[in-house]
């Protein structure tokens, strides 16, 4: 078996991902979520299809054939549970892999970073597109709001958001079109996290104290392959859990009722993980400036490669830019929270001044901070 792993073309490959790989000995849980996150990949690659065999993307049967799963369908609730649970664990664990990744300098290998940003961007687009499914109150009011925003890239006329609605409005169309993204896009995220994978593991994961000396490197399996592990086992049990015993916790109440285009909801507001942009959107007037600073909110990380051109990156020895990362993460809660209020004062205001902190923190502030850190460095 020995020599089979040392020859055999796919065993090597698995033999040097996966068991010989070296890895720093002084990584945290934080490293553990790009693993729980090719766990929540799988869960719903597996079961999706599953949902998709018993799905119609009609807006006349839609509605009731979510409810047929859940109701008449062998263990349907279950799968569909899981599958909606699995998405909201999925983006936010992105999230605390971005975090971690600001924090300690993961954005040192620069082609990694970039694919994640994308993986990013992808991961977002099908989560949206798997909540219009249901098509239930929210779902049709949130994909009108979305692909409405379209309409501004063009300027004068609405002929993307036609092409898109195919009629005059959301309809069948625009559904089944939301269908077929959502299910071919996961395949996709696959392969690009294959990428993503490949260049990590070229240049091997960084170390909190940035030592990429082999003398601090041991290999990944045992120590790190059960410490994964376990993480899949708290993830797998945290999942179930709130599929099986809360299946409603993460929904929005009116999305049980079928969609009707003649009653809109008070308050429209996106998923929790939408809610940043949502507010960076609502804060400017202009409907064209809106949707271009929604969609750099996101590729504004690429950005921070750019900032740190010393060797030490990681924000472990930088207590100011530790400051504004702290800072970060508070500006960043205050748009969700934004996101979700009303759009009436004081809430404009509040949602106007947070989003040009956003972008002041990783354009301005942290490049300041990383120039005036090195010149302290190289003067002492």
């Amino acid at each position: 078996m020995a020599s089979l792993r040392k020859t055999h073309p796919l065993q090597k490959i698995n033999k040097n991902a996966l068991v010989d790989l070296s890895t720093p000995s002084n990584i945290s849980v934080w490293w553990n979520f790009g693993s729980l996150l090719g766990l929540c990949l799988a869960t719903q690659i597996l079961t999706g299809p599953f949902l998709a065999m018993h799905y119609t993307s009609d807006i006349a049967t839609a509605f009731s054939s979510v409810a047929h799963i859940c109701r008449d369908v062998n263990y349907g609730w279950r799968n569909r549970n899981i599958h909606a649970k699995g998405e909201s664990f999925f983006v936010i664990w992105v999230y605390q892999h971005i975090g971690p990744g600001l924090y300690y300098g993961y954005y040192l290998n620069d082609e990694t970073w970039d694919i994640g940003l994308v993986l990013l961007f992808m991961v977002k687009g099908t989560a949206f597109g798997g909540y219009v499914l249901p098509w239930g109150q929210t779902s049709f009011w949130r994909a009108t709001v979305i692909t409405n925003l379209l309409s501004a890239v063009l300027g004068v006329t609405n002929s993307l958001v036609q092409w898109i609605w195919d009629i005059l409005s959301v309809h069948s169309a625009t559904l089944t079109r939301f269908f077929a993204f959502h299910f071919l896009f996961p395949f996709i995220i696959a392969a690009a996290t294959v990428t993503h994978l490949l260049f990590l593991h070229e240049t091997h994961s960084n170390s909190p104290l940035r030592l990429n000396s082999h003398a601090y490197q041991i290999s990944f399996h045992p120590y790190f392959a059960y410490h994964d592990l376990l993480g899949f086992a708290a993830l797998l049990i945290a999942l179930t859990s709130l599929a099986l015993s809360t299946p409603n916790l993460l929904g929005d109440p009116d999305n049980f009722a079928a969609s009707d285009s003649l009653v809109t909801p008070p308050h429209i507001q996106l998923q929790y993980y939408c809610l940043l942009a949502y507010a960076i959107l609502r804060s400017i007037p202009n409907k064209l400036s809106g949707v271009l600073v929604l969609l750099a909110s996101s590729p504004v990380l690429m950005v921070i490669p750019l900032h740190y051109t010393s060797k030490q990156r990681g924000l472990i020895f930088r207590p100011l830019t530790q400051l504004l990362f702290w800072a970060l993460i508070a500006n960043v809660s205050i748009l969700t929270w934004i996101g979700r209020m009303p759009v009436e004062h004081p809430f404009i205001v509040f949602g106007q001044i947070s989003s040009f902190l956003y972008f002041i923190l990783f354009l301005v502030l942290s490049p300041l901070a990383a120039r005036l850190q090195d010149k302290v460095v190289i003067s002492i």
